[in-house]
């Protein structure tokens, strides 16, 4: 993620604690900015995916603020939103601290706490996290809807530096945790994690966080039997992917991957894929080559725009809405820019075509409820419902 355009042309930014100015520009919680085979096609699309209505506007309404909000989950059989606040608080939407890890978490740049998700079952809750080192922990608490107890670490993985650490968590359709890991940071991926099958760095890992101590493996993992790549792997070629979502209506997965000099990039794997999508980081930046590298079957992106055009500086992926209150955004992907604030939706078997819809301060991430309905949150503190407008 970046800062805005004040600062917009260093080569090195880095995150810093936000401040209670609202007149001053906040830092983002990403990405600093420094110095081919065709895409899939989207499958399993709606009936009406063809005959969607024309794009309208949304109106976004404040539900809650909290401290730097940066993910969102929710919990099976809980009306409750949890939110995870970037210094360190799970918290609900109604103010209700769960975890607290402020006094473990590291601050500034792009660390501290950063993603969140349930277990399909409600009984278990994940945290990604970077610690007093900079270091990367996805973490497991018991949760019977009042105590979080019973804490272990899932997963740990070193960083070299203090930017690119990913951090989103969900569970796929299949029941699988998947894990998103940007490439370790630096300008460049200097270390060549992107393209390197024996590191997690620059990854979505998929795992079964229950199944083993401290997990199991899929067996259908792509490279569950390669003695030559990390079984963990699900995709690569990834420069800092923020931000995934699953579409609830199809299963296809849509990949926010922050770019470096030129180009934001959204991925997309349909949910017929076995993985083991390289998505091209660093042989190239969004469709542009970057370095000598070559990439092995380099996946396209479905959308990739300027860098620095109005102020563009890290992408924010979205859901594809399955909501019932806004029916013309039904079968449409959701996206938008940090430091522009601009909200796009798109069609999701045309994701080129995207019409902004609204704008949000200093976007840090996108919500989905159990009924479908999208939320969005701010960086500056605000949670937002998506309401027609």
């Amino acid at each position: 993620m970046r800062l805005v355009a004040a600062v917009a042309a260093s080569t090195a930014l880095v995150l810093v604690t936000l401040t209670a100015c609202a007149q001053q520009p906040a830092p983002a919680p990403l990405d600093p900015a420094e110095s081919a085979a065709p895409a899939p096609e989207p499958t399993g699309m709606d009936p009406t995916a063809t005959e969607l209505s024309k794009p309208g506007k949304l109106r976004f309404k404040q539900i809650a603020k909290l401290e730097q909000p940066v993910a969102f989950a929710v919990r099976k059989g809980d009306d409750r939103l949890y939110v995870a606040e970037q210094t360190g608080r799970l918290r609900t939407s109604d103010g209700d601290v769960v975890i607290d890890l402020s006094r473990e978490v590291s601050g500034g740049n792009e660390q501290g706490l950063l993603g969140v998700a349930f277990h399909p079952s409600g009984r278990w809750v994940y945290l990604d996290w970077t610690d007093a080192r900079g270091d990367t922990h996805v973490t497991e608490w018991a949760f019977d809807g009042s105590r979080a107890t019973a804490r272990r670490d899932v997963l740990t993985q070193d960083q070299p530096y203090p930017n690119h650490n990913g951090g989103q968590l969900a569970f796929g359709p299949d029941g699988h945790l998947y894990i998103a890991l940007g490439d370790g940071g630096s300008a460049g991926d200097p270390q060549g994690n992107g393209q390197d099958l024996t590191t997690l760095l620059g990854k979505i890992l998929r795992i079964d966080p229950r199944g083993g101590r401290p997990y199991e493996i899929p067996e259908d993992n792509p490279f569950a039997d390669q003695k030559s790549a990390k079984p963990e792997i699900w995709a690569y070629g990834l420069r800092n992917p923020w931000r995934f979502g699953f579409d609830r209506g199809t299963g296809d997965l849509w990949i926010g991957d922050v770019g470096q000099n030129a180009w934001e990039e959204v991925d997309h794997q349909p949910a017929g894929s076995r993985g083991g999508e390289n998505y091209g980081w660093n042989a190239r930046e969004g469709k542009s080559r970057f370095r000598g590298a070559k990439g092995r079957d380099m996946v396209d992106p479905v959308i990739t725009y300027p860098l620095g055009k109005g102020g563009n500086c890290s992408v924010i992926a979205g859901y594809v809405y399955r909501g019932e209150k806004i029916p013309w955004l039904r079968g449409r992907f959701l996206y938008g820019d940090f430091c522009a604030g601009w909200i796009k939706a798109a069609p999701a078997d045309a994701p080129q075509d995207g019409a902004e819809v609204g704008k949000v301060e200093q976007l840090s991430s996108f919500g989905e409820g159990h009924d479908g309905e999208l939320y969005a949150l701010s960086l500056r503190g605000p949670i937002y419902r998506i309401e027609p407008a």
